[in-house]
């Protein structure tokens, strides 16, 4: 049975650089000025933060029982800010619209956002697509390399990264960016979409830590390029050197263990030095989103609201999300039969980089063309056990 659309309770502010979330307007319609923006910085960030898997949503749905009742989790997830991140990238209604008895699919973008950061400059160098099929018991997770070579709508071709940044402009902020963003991906693709969720690096780390830790395995060693120990504390290096005291280079070495919240964030945002770069990481990334979800439904947390209304917290302040014109209740209860070790990893381009002629943007494979295709079609199953090569190889 359908689930009717409804009116979307008054947005919260996100944290970071995010422009002010509005209430959200019909799909397609026209966006209101939102000011002047805030100075700008002087170079792109150099990573890409994570995106949680909706923040709080995957890690609410468990196939044991969930706390309490809808009223319980609509309390628990009621400070989470929400957004018109779609646009006219959303599902039509020939498409599902506003229902979920079938697939669903949802545009996941990690920001690597500062206080001091005008909100139109900011790029969304993790971009994650997650499909759940129309039995919604497995998910999927495809990483789209950020050097990927895409159209992006009224402004020509070029990393499709950039896309967020082209969009957040003339006071359009995060919304806009996530809009210009999915509109990109849904073109290169042709997938729409139900929904979509951003998150920046502080709340990131607060939701981790609010887990206590996360169960990491580090499949090559890695030195961190952003972080030191000054007296055994980890402190990012622009700290630890006004420190004026010795410092000690953080290693993430090989091996499988917790890892708390500074940790996980650091180890996820390394590129340099893994031997398939930017590949890596992507798996790295789906690694600890799987990670937390795993840990949420294997702790305790959804089974406690004690613990749950922490994590939600944690969440409230670190995302903003889009269901869709689904009230955020229905699809976590629709997605109740989804477990963090329901999440399926998968790799573009097989993990190596498909440069263009010029060798400065990349590709997408034919396969992984076909992949995205398999998505749309809702027989990405069917493909991945035709094609095992897409799996990730992290754990």
């Amino acid at each position: 049975m359908p689930v009717q659309a409804s009116r979307r309770p008054p947005p919260l502010e996100p944290v970071g650089a995010a422009a002010r979330v509005t209430s959200q307007p019909r799909r397609g319609s026209k966006r209101p000025s939102r000011g002047p923006a805030k100075k700008r910085r002087h170079k792109d960030p150099l990573w890409a933060r994570l995106t949680v898997v909706f923040g709080a949503v995957l890690m609410l749905t468990s196939g044991i029982a969930i706390v309490g009742s809808k009223a319980l989790i609509g309390q628990a997830t009621g400070n989470i800010a929400q957004g018109n991140l779609l646009g006219d990238a959303g599902k039509s209604d020939a498409e599902g619209g506003a229902s979920l008895d079938g697939p669903i699919d949802m545009l996941l973008l990690g920001v690597d956002a500062r206080e001091r950061w005008a909100a139109d400059d900011v790029r969304a160098d993790s971009i994650i697509v997650l499909h759940i099929p129309a039995s919604h018991d497995q998910a999927y997770m495809i990483s789209i390399p950020r050097d990927t070579e895409a159209e992006i709508p009224g402004h020509g071709v070029t990393k499709i990264n950039a896309a967020f940044q082209y969009g957040a402009q003339n006071g359009a902020g995060w919304e806009g960016g996530a809009q210009l963003m999915a509109k990109t991906i849904k073109k290169m693709t042709g997938i729409s979409f139900d929904g979509a969720s951003i998150i920046n690096f502080g709340g990131f780390k607060k939701i981790i830590d609010t887990l206590g830790s996360v169960r990491i395995c580090v499949s090559q060693e890695v030195k961190s390029l952003h972080m030191s120990y000054v007296d055994g504390k980890p402190m990012w290096n622009a700290d630890a050197k006004k420190t004026g005291k010795p410092m000690t280079q953080v290693v993430h070495k090989k091996g499988c263990r917790e890892m708390e919240g500074w940790a996980a964030l650091d180890y996820s945002r390394q590129r340099k030095g893994l031997d398939g770069g930017d590949y890596d990481r992507q798996q790295n990334q789906q690694q600890l989103i799987k990670a937390m979800a795993r840990k949420a439904t294997e702790d305790g947390t959804l089974t406690n609201p004690v613990k749950l209304n922490a994590l939600m917290k944690a969440a409230g302040g670190a995302l903003v999300l889009d269901t869709g014109g689904v009230p955020m209740i229905d699809m976590i209860f629709t997605m109740r039969g989804v477990t963090g070790n329901d999440l399926t990893m998968l790799r573009t381009n097989g993990g190596e980089f498909h440069p263009t002629a010029d060798g400065s943007k990349e590709t997408l494979s034919p396969q992984t063309l076909q992949m995205f295709q398999a998505i749309k079609n809702d027989k990405l199953a069917e493909f991945v056990y035709a094609n095992p090569g897409v799996l990730s190889t992290r754990k």
